[in-house]
């Protein structure tokens, strides 16, 4: 089986990227990863790397002139690993418009909220100040629009009435290590297109229904 070359960016801790290489490590994974590359060389992630034996790359953002620039080192890397798939995992940086169109429909992101609620930071102090009762997380293509792209995976999570941030992110968290892996195995099997429903982008999984069951909260 010819695995689908993933690079993984990142920006931090890299505990998505943990479970992506916990995922590549099982022999019947459709994916390997190619690259593992931070913008930030004392991020924690680099260490897991290694750790794994996987190729890393610092490319730091403050030794460029501009976000072209930084841009087209990224391009220029990932290409040159073979990787056919950008998994953008706590990766704080923005990217151009350009380089996004280059990778579009091989560009994936996991967000912590349930897209399309709550886009960019403080997403669990937002949903819990809402009064939300579910929150979760997804994995989506990614388009030049921050936190926009067609939907691939979501988990919903529910919200506790003792909830703070911190905990609330930490069930998060854990559904992320599941959606993400998930994610890079229905794309490296073909399974995931994007196409047109209504005039708005969409991502089809073949071979998948939809749970059946109701969640409720609370659940009296």
């Amino acid at each position: 089986m010819e695995r689908l070359k993933i690079a993984v960016l990142i920006s931090g801790r890299g505990s998505n990227l943990q479970a992506l290489i916990d995922a590549c490590a099982q022999p019947d994974f459709p994916a390997a990863i190619a690259l593992v590359l931070s913008n930030r060389p004392d991020a924690f992630g680099l260490a897991r790397a290694r750790q794994a034996g996987l190729p890393t790359r610092v490319i730091d953002h403050k030794a460029f002139a501009d976000r072209i620039a930084f841009d087209a080192e990224l391009d220029t890397a990932i290409t040159g690993s073979g990787a056919r798939l950008v998994c953008l995992a706590g990766f704080m940086r923005l990217l151009t418009a350009s380089f996004v169109e280059r990778w579009r429909d091989r560009m994936i992101n996991i967000h912590p909220s349930l897209l399309p609620a709550f886009p960019g930071l403080h997403t669990h102090e937002r949903a819990i100040a809402a009064g939300c009762r579910f929150s979760g997380c997804t994995v989506h293509f990614v388009r030049s629009e921050m936190d926009a792209g067609p939907i691939i995976v979501q988990a919903a999570v529910p919200t506790h009435p003792d909830d703070d941030a911190e905990r609330l992110a930490a069930r998060i968290l854990q559904a992320e290590h599941r959606i993400y892996p998930m994610a890079v195995r229905l794309i490296a099997e073909g399974r995931v297109h994007v196409e047109l429903v209504d005039g708005a982008e969409r991502a089809v999984v073949s071979g998948a229904a939809a749970p059946r069951a109701t969640l409720f909260n609370p659940d009296a």
